[in-house]
């Protein structure tokens, strides 16, 4: 490593050592993972039963006044990939017969949310949308919406689009968030405390954005919002490497860091000081006609956090008081049934001190609840059983490419799947102490990724940080609850908003 790279690593924030580590990672890649079997209803997913919601619809709410909530939600990718056929389309040859996806939005242009808004934009060049679809021009009214001369969407991110249409105004994922946020994320002091990662670009807009709301929305409400933001760290940003794993030097003579995708977005939380987090991706918001399944099951993984976290703090209390036949027990019955631990073979065999010492060590970790829906064929992660180091099995939520899919027995497994991840997560990161776990601590750095991308012209590898509910959270205690489908609405193509859920 030559001098000029060092002194650019550093000035990143990065440590050399750092550094090294994800060079080493290039060449010599990551492992599978070790998965034993898909988690399913009954084993690893919890299935609440309309007594369990209803108890915890009663619980929760008392317990929230207590703690310090708060809602965390990345918002920090631009839409881009949200408009990947529009701009296609005003880069091609304009012939909307080649394209349904283009002759979909057109057709039925009037029932996004964002409608009077380009056609006051087209109006300003001369004519409205009803005058430009007459005319058939079709690029003019995309050109308006994606370009910065027009609205813009195209370089904006998710939660400053607006998505859904009410009578008297309409509402971004932004404002949606908070809406969903005052239905379960009150806590101390009467305040809904929601924390956005964004990029440095767009943060004076989301406040912008939030600011107009906020007062009508505390009014109405009787409540206060806590609303924070954070930039992914450029510490967190990852080596670029060329086709032969070497560092990718731009033409200026310069090393290019690449951001590291949602995994870096651990340092952000871990910076978080609350007693119960809530994660949802941005784009996961219904209008409020369909909120009221989601806040319950919110509400019901929250209580249910809570109840299992004080259960846990019992334990490891006990355990602290005296390492005996009772603490024991009840510490292997709280792992073992409560956070659905699978014990090794070698535990057996172990000392009344031994046992102690390692139940200790499995429950004194950061707790999350996650939500799980029934696959319905959506890309992405889902539930597994996956084996410890130490021949233990613990629940994770594992990525398609984590998995070798050219191991029959890996493949049968993936094929069982019965459930999918929609990022439906409520987090515990305080230990019996009250102390702030060091969230980095609990991360698998072995289940990164590596992805080919391109840059002025030249291909090149880039490295991906495990990601935050994947191997970031590899070392948590895990509880997997099914959720209803409704609750998982993601909008990935403008066209999603189109759906029944979205209008």
């Amino acid at each position: 490593m030559n001098a000029q790279l060092e002194k650019q690593i550093l000035s990143q924030g990065m440590s050399l050592e750092n550094a090294k580590e994800q060079l080493k990672n290039f060449k010599e890649g990551f492992p599978f993972l070790p998965i034993e079997r898909a988690a399913t209803i009954g084993d690893g997913i919890k299935l609440l039963t309309e007594e369990e919601l209803a108890h915890f619809q009663k619980t929760y709410p008392e317990k929230a006044k207590q703690k310090e909530v708060v809602k965390f939600v990345p918002a920090s990718g631009a839409a881009t990939r949200m408009f990947k056929d529009l701009f296609s389309f005003v880069e091609g040859d304009g012939d909307i017969s080649k394209s349904k996806f283009v002759d979909k939005f057109i057709s039925q242009i009037e029932k996004f949310a964002f409608y009077e808004d380009l056609d006051n934009t087209l109006k300003k060049e001369g004519s409205s949308i009803r005058e430009a679809l007459e005319n058939k021009e079709y690029k003019r009214i995309i050109s308006a919406l994606l370009n910065d001369s027009g609205l813009g969407y195209g370089n904006l991110p998710k939660g400053l689009l607006k998505f859904h249409k009410y009578s008297d105004h309409n509402r971004t994922p932004a404002y949606e968030h908070l809406i969903e946020g005052w239905m379960y994320s009150l806590g101390k002091d009467n305040t809904i405390r929601l924390h956005f990662t964004v990029s440095p670009d767009h943060e004076p807009k989301f406040k912008s954005l939030i600011a107009e709301v906020q007062p009508k929305l505390e009014k109405e409400y009787g409540v206060k919002f806590d609303i924070t933001y954070s930039q992914q760290k450029k510490s967190t940003d990852t080596i670029a490497v060329t086709m032969d794993n070497e560092p990718f030097v731009e033409e200026d003579g310069s090393v290019l860091f690449r951001p590291a995708g949602h995994g870096a977005l651990l340092e952000n939380l871990n910076d978080i000081d609350g007693d119960v987090i809530f994660i949802k991706n941005i784009d996961n918001e219904v209008p409020d006609r369909l909120k009221q399944t989601t806040k319950e099951y919110k509400i019901a993984i929250g209580g249910l956090l809570l109840e299992i976290q004080e259960k846990v703090f019992e334990a490891l209390n006990k355990l602290d008081l005296n390492v005996d036949e009772s603490a024991v027990s009840f510490a292997e019955k709280v792992f073992t049934e409560l956070l659905g631990g699978i014990l090794p073979d070698s535990y057996q065999v172990k000392s009344l001190e031994e046992k102690g010492k390692y139940l200790h060590h499995k429950l004194n970790r950061p707790l999350r609840v996650g939500g799980m829906v029934k696959n319905t064929g959506e890309p992405g992660g889902g539930p597994f059983w996956v084996k410890e180091d130490d021949g233990s099995l613990s629940l994770q939520i594992a990525e398609t490419a984590q998995i070798d899919l050219s191991n029959p027995k890996h493949k049968e497994i993936f094929s069982a799947s019965t459930h999918f991840n929609p990022v439906d997560l409520v987090c515990a990161t305080k230990d019996y102490k009250g102390n702030k776990f060091d969230l980095l601590k609990f991360r698998d750095m072995r289940t990164g990724f590596i992805t080919e991308k391109s840059k002025s012209g030249r291909d090149l590898k880039a490295l991906e940080l495990p990601g935050l509910w994947n191997g970031a959270m590899a070392g948590w205690n895990t509880v997997f609850v099914e959720v209803p489908l409704i609750t998982f609405n993601p909008v990935k193509t403008v066209n999603d908003l189109l759906r029944d859920e979205h209008q």
